[in-house]
């Protein structure tokens, strides 16, 4: 019996153009250098530049890891590559801003929802279908995509919300699912995870004993990495979840 269905975020539930982090980019250096410069370093765009491209690296290189960190942790990265012990130099006011003015730039140019969402998630929850996300966090962290997510009047309908960033494991990493099933009390024969991957999503949920569906416009047959269904879209969910063995 499928008690839970665990969704994923980006590609899933939201989506974003490739040239998005970059636009997320530029708002960020931008209020960076004015809150350095009020704090009373000047530091040059093209120095912040640098110092983003090297975090960028420094979060490829433990992502692939399966591994996260915090939001805190993004900043103090770039802080880090601009000037090696800034971080502990800035004062608690400095630091928090610069976390906000790191996490927010998705709420002034949101991801785009998947317009059929809203009512298939409701009728799963109308049905007593335990409702989570699991999701990779990029460089905008989970407490801003929460934001996201209720702008669209999506967040209601999930119990728990396990992001990458919060909790410090990414998926294909089978820990990152059961996390979320201890926190609910399940098994995870009693789950289905939904996502637009075949390694995180597919590969990830298999490898942790859940069953999985995959959110694209690729022939079944055609894809190399076999999910338990497949779906164009979320509004086709609960169709899907009926017909599984």
């Amino acid at each position: 019996m499928i008690r839970a269905v665990t969704v994923d975020f980006w590609g899933t539930l939201m989506f974003d153009p490739p040239s998005s982090d970059n636009r997320y980019k530029q708002k960020r250096l931008m209020d960076f250098e004015t809150i350095l410069r009020s704090a009373g370093l000047a530091v040059t765009p093209k120095a912040l530049d640098r110092a983003y491209e090297e975090s960028g690296r420094f979060l490829g290189r433990l992502w692939r890891t399966c591994k996260d960190v915090s939001v805190q942790g993004h900043v103090a990265a770039i802080l880090e590559a601009v000037e090696p012990g800034l971080p502990g130099r800035l004062g608690s006011g400095a630091l928090a801003a610069l976390v906000q003015a790191y996490a927010n730039p998705a709420l002034l140019v949101p991801p785009t929802p998947d317009l059929s969402a809203g009512g298939a998630l409701a009728a799963l929850a109308a049905q007593g279908t335990i409702l989570c996300v699991i999701a990779n966090t990029m460089r905008t962290p989970g407490v801003v995509l929460r934001k996201v997510l209720d702008r669209y009047g999506l967040l209601a309908p999930f119990k728990l919300l396990t992001f990458s960033d919060e909790c410090g494991v990414r998926k294909p990493d089978p820990e990152i699912f059961h996390l979320t099933l201890r926190q609910i009390g399940l098994a995870p024969a009693e789950a289905v995870h939904v996502g637009d991957d075949p390694v995180l999503d597919v590969q990830g949920a298999q490898g942790a004993g859940m069953r999985a569906i995959q959110v694209t416009a690729t022939p079944p047959a055609a894809l190399r990495r076999k999910p338990d269904a497949v779906i164009r879209q979320l509004g086709d969910l609960p169709a899907a979840l009926s017909q599984l063995p």
